[in-house]
């Protein structure tokens, strides 16, 4: 690893550097699978904010297009991954990242399940009667949960959790990848075995996997810490370190505003000529990839409006970002036929700057195929 640099790169650079690499900033037009590859995944636990952060980076696209992606051609897949929370991937990706965290989440997840009495023995026993069972085709996760324990032998208080739970049957099943989700009908989610619904997955290693993520996470939300890695992905601090490890000779540590952080040595050119070019505004639906990627948020939000962006339990507010920095927060509110769009300003907006949050909401508003008025509070 290079030795650190000097207190030559600014905020400034580093904001253009992943607005860029973000497909935030000036025409950088990329399909799907080239966002959801770039950006390292999109967080999916909430469908419509998942789609708006796709709009925020391509913003000619439908959410026709999305389905399709998803459910038809399916060049994307979702599944849950990094802090165990669901994400969109790129499904050429699907294999590598499931790999590079297995370990870490199954460990976590089995002592996860022990505390509510689920044995390994009978996680595995369900996790393999679940991937049996699908061998039919897709089930909702009523429908699998129901028939898995039909099947398995549990004890009463493990039952109560499979019944209750979020996982259920198939937590160890989608850890391992063996199970995703697959086509979704109105209210219920489906479930499918990957071997029936991706093409055939290339094995990877858990140490090239390991190195292809962080490699891929520097390349968007570098400079970073391997602190900031372990956040991000949910590894271990020990985990994290190792990657870094094996990925030595391809990083660099640099020095911003005097604090150190790494970046790959192939982007340090690309990060030193980096200028922001005018204003680049976006409006950033809840949970965007954005705002999750560092431990610290200082570089994001004012001290002062952090709990305004990051609420209590794990909520995260729809923002308006300029330059890279957050300056507001946004809401959707509806009263009968009517919907308003509510921006909540950090400070004073010029003219200019509120021309380009209501030209982003107009497009917002196409792509959500509705209307509304746009609202601005202090």
């Amino acid at each position: 690893m290079n030795m650190a640099m000097k207190d030559l790169i600014t905020r400034s650079q580093v904001s253009a550097f992943r607005l860029a690499r973000h497909h935030l900033a000036g025409g950088n037009p990329a399909d799907l699978a080239t966002l959801c590859q770039d950006v390292c995944g999109i967080q999916s636990q909430v469908t419509s904010a998942a789609h708006m952060s796709l709009w925020a980076r391509a913003h000619n696209l439908t959410r026709a297009e999305i389905n399709s992606a998803l459910w038809e051609s399916r060049t994307l897949v979702k599944t849950n991954c990094m802090r165990g929370t669901l994400h969109y991937l790129a499904a050429k990706d699907f294999a590598i990242y499931i790999s590079a965290l297995k370990t870490s989440r199954t460990r976590r997840a089995l002592a996860f399940m022990a505390t509510y009495g689920v044995t390994e023995k009978v996680a595995r026993d369900a996790m393999e009667a679940a991937i049996e069972a699908l061998r039919a085709g897709p089930r909702t996760r009523t429908n699998l949960n129901q028939h898995v324990l039909s099947q398995v032998k549990v004890g009463k208080k493990a039952r109560v959790w499979f019944e209750k739970s979020w996982w259920g049957v198939v937590y160890l099943g989608i850890v391992d990848g063996l199970i995703c989700y697959g086509a979704e009908p109105e209210k219920n989610i489906s479930l499918v075995r990957v071997d029936q619904w991706l093409p055939k997955q290339k094995r990877v290693s858990e140490q090239e996997a390991q190195q292809y993520l962080l490699r891929s996470y520097l390349r968007v939300y570098g400079p970073a810490t391997l602190q900031d890695f372990s956040h991000w992905a949910g590894l271990s601090v020990l985990d994290a370190k190792a990657a870094g490890n094996w990925l030595n000779e391809e990083l660099s540590e640099i020095t911003v505003e005097g604090k150190k952080a790494l970046i790959l040595r192939d982007d340090y050119a690309q990060l030193r000529n980096s200028a922001l070019e005018g204003r680049q505004l976006r409006l950033l639906p809840n949970f965007d990839a954005y705002l999750l990627a560092h431990a610290e948020k200082g570089h994001l939000v004012d001290p002062r409006f952090y709990k305004r962006v990051y609420r209590n339990q794990g909520w995260i507010s729809p923002v308006v970002l300029l330059n890279g920095k957050v300056i507001g927060i946004w809401s959707i509110q509806r009263k009968g036929r009517r919907c308003s769009l509510e921006i909540e300003q950090f400070e004073s907006f010029s003219k200019i700057i509120r021309a380009m949050i209501e030209a982003e909401a107009a497009s917002l508003g196409r792509f959500m195929e509705t209307s509304w008025e746009i609202k601005f509070h202090r």
